[in-house]
């Protein structure tokens, strides 16, 4: 076991007793105190609307943007192009089975065509895509000592995971953690920054989202900024492009998307908020995901990939 994993089964779990009772991790997350959940500031959240579908219904999906010390640079940037308005009028245009989808700009690529970027982004490196990481900070972390309560810490959790020498959650947040480093994965929902061939890390104008089994090799080779947490079946559902990598090969096909816009600058925009990572709740979630027994399922897992924890996310109750 790492020196990480160690500090975790010694750091003292909140006591289990303060966890809500429930048969299923659905059932404990409903019965989750309302001290248990945390709000996202709606200036964190991009609100991106695609075109109407066939019938016309709207679609809308909301991604919110990571946290320091996470891919600022790209963040600072997907602000930026948020502000300039430049993500309106471009589309999605690739759907890959079973991987991802992403949006951008369809002539991107195309010299004299592309649709010209705004002024000051950052220019961003490799470097970013892991942050320090702080032992002290993480070892005393109450998501750590979770963990350790729910039996999913250390070696027994780790062992699932073949990318990383610790998976855990921090801050609501699923990442892999080294002695000296700490990255987001690659879970379901999570977007990410396109880029063409090292060393370029891309700007934050090419985004996609992960719409099947987890790509965890992608880890700590792309900037992740963000995930999707409403709208997802807006995405997910769209026609499978028939070009190399899923790439759509005629513009008739592309979901135009409309405008993307901050979520404190759209009217009427639900609050949200996430189950905290750092309750006791989570942790009877997260041992429920990994050691489920009842009317339907016979025997349990006795363990649980991070990506098959996915941090539970509600519309805000006012």
């Amino acid at each position: 076991m790492t020196g990480l994993a160690v500090a975790a089964l010694l750091a003292p779990p909140l006591a289990a007793a303060d966890a809500p009772a429930g048969r299923t991790p659905s059932d404990i997350v409903e019965a989750a105190p309302a001290a248990d959940w945390t709000r996202i500031a709606a200036s964190d959240l991009v609100v991106m609307d695609l075109a109407p579908d066939a019938r016309g219904r709207a679609r809308r999906v909301v991604i919110q943007l990571i946290p320091a010390p996470f891919s600022q640079g790209w963040t600072g940037n997907i602000r930026k192009l948020v502000a300039a308005r430049w993500f309106d009028g471009i589309a999605v245009v690739r759907v890959q089975d079973n991987y991802v989808v992403q949006w951008g700009d369809p002539d991107g690529e195309t010299p004299g065509k592309a649709k010209v970027l705004p002024k000051g982004l950052q220019a961003t490196t490799e470097a970013g895509y892991v942050a320090s990481i702080d032992k002290a900070e993480l070892t005393a972390s109450a998501d750590e000592a979770n963990f350790a309560a729910a039996g999913l810490s250390g070696k027994g959790r780790s062992s699932l995971d073949h990318y990383a020498p610790l998976t855990t959650f921090q801050a609501g947040w699923p990442i892999g953690t080294s002695e000296t480093a700490k990255w987001p994965v690659h879970c379901y929902g999570m977007v990410g920054v396109g880029r063409n061939l090292s060393p370029d890390t891309g700007t934050g104008a090419e985004l996609y989202t992960v719409i099947g089994q987890a790509p965890r090799q992608l880890d700590r080779n792309i900037a992740l900024v963000g995930r999707i947490i409403s709208g997802m079946e807006h995405l997910s559902s769209l026609p499978r492009g028939t070009g190399p990598l899923g790439f759509y090969e005629r513009a008739e096909e592309r979901t135009p998307i409309v405008s993307v816009r901050m979520g404190n600058e759209v009217p009427g925009l639900p609050a949200y908020e996430y189950l905290s990572t750092d309750s006791a709740s989570f942790a009877a979630y997260a041992d429920k995901r990994a050691n489920r027994k009842d009317d339907f399922y016979i025997q349990p897992a006795g363990g649980v990939d991070v990506c098959n924890v996915p941090v539970p996310i509600r519309e805000a109750k006012r």
